[in-house]
């Protein structure tokens, strides 16, 4: 019998509320979650409701000083983490504790093959989270966790994250960017916010040439992203060797959302879907797990989410 495809979700990550207006709403994940229940995948997919991830996981990736701090400003509601556009409330710190949890229980799952890949649909999203600061509606920064424990705890010697999400991944880069264990490709609007992901950065110390960025004019669609995708990031993938791929997945880049200025439409993120699992396949023994970032427009975000898991579903 061949292996499912996980899906991570737990309601409780809707009490991340971080005002009303706010891109970053909880609906994302309810409609994500409503069109596949709507569809024959559902009934494919392995659902799990997951736990809360470890402190001695997020000390892995986030200092010590900043994690009591999440603590302490999620206990006082409203406020702001640190660059002042992390807004919290009464329910982030269970929420945000389940987004890690949920994503590293799936990489648990497919590193013991249970699963042969998943999506974690939670929330916040994470890649935008440093080591010492929240940032850009991230408090943890839920790829590096995986990542630092599939290195540190499981045991892997190379590691790939790829990195779609129109937004640059500077949380993700900066966590690893000395660490040659683990490869970090990006593609995002450029220049844009954070500011960050200019071709020239490519990592520091031993860490040099373990950092891709691809940085994208604002208006390029699916050939576009696609045509990068197989000319620069799968080349690259191929030198590092990646035993486990991690996917940072938003979909903020679709010609209907609201937040940035990119073409691409769901068909494309089918084709990058396939690219990328093809890659985790040759390479990894089909090992991928894949996060919910960015996505602001319900119905494209929803659309694009499915037919990203439809494909996964497929492997």
């Amino acid at each position: 019998m061949s292996r499912p495809t996980g899906f991570v979700y737990h309601e409780d990550c809707v009490q991340h509320q971080p005002g009303s207006g706010h891109p970053e709403r909880p609906e994302r994940i309810q409609v994500i979650r409503a069109a596949l229940e709507a569809s024959d995948l559902w009934a494919e997919l392995d659902r799990l409701t997951p736990d809360e991830v470890t402190r001695a996981a997020l000390e892995g990736v986030h200092s010590s000083a900043y994690l009591d701090r999440v603590v302490e400003t999620c206990s006082r509601p409203p406020a702001y983490l640190d660059t002042g556009d992390t807004p919290v409330s009464v329910g982030s710190l269970r929420a945000a504790d389940l987004a890690a949890g949920g994503a590293l229980e799936a990489v648990r799952r497919v590193h013991a093959g249970t699963w042969k890949n998943a999506f974690s649909c939670l929330r916040p999203p994470g890649h935008h989270a440093e080591a010492r600061a929240g940032m850009g509606f991230c408090i943890y920064n839920n790829v590096a966790v995986c990542a630092r424990a599939l290195v540190e705890e499981l045991g892997y010697e190379r590691v790939a994250v790829l990195d779609w999400d129109v937004h640059h991944g500077n949380g993700t880069q900066h966590i690893f960017e000395d660490d040659p264990r683990v490869f970090f490709a990006s593609l995002h609007q450029y220049p844009y916010y954070p500011g960050t992901g200019a071709a020239t950065e490519r990592g520091r110390g031993d860490g040099l040439g373990a950092t891709l960025n691809c940085p994208m004019e604002a208006g390029l669609g699916d050939r576009e992203w696609i045509r990068t995708v197989e000319e620069q990031v799968l080349p690259a993938l191929e030198d590092h060797r990646p035993q486990f791929v991690l996917l940072s997945a938003g979909f903020d880049a679709h010609a209907d959302d609201p937040m940035a200025g990119m073409r691409l439409t769901e068909a494309g993120y089918v084709e990058l879907t396939r690219l990328v699992l093809q890659t985790a396949q040759s390479l990894a023994g089909g090992k991928l797990v894949s996060l919910l970032e960015g996505g602001y427009d319900l119905p494209a975000l929803a659309r694009s989410a499915h037919a990203h898991v439809a494909e996964l579903a497929r492997a």
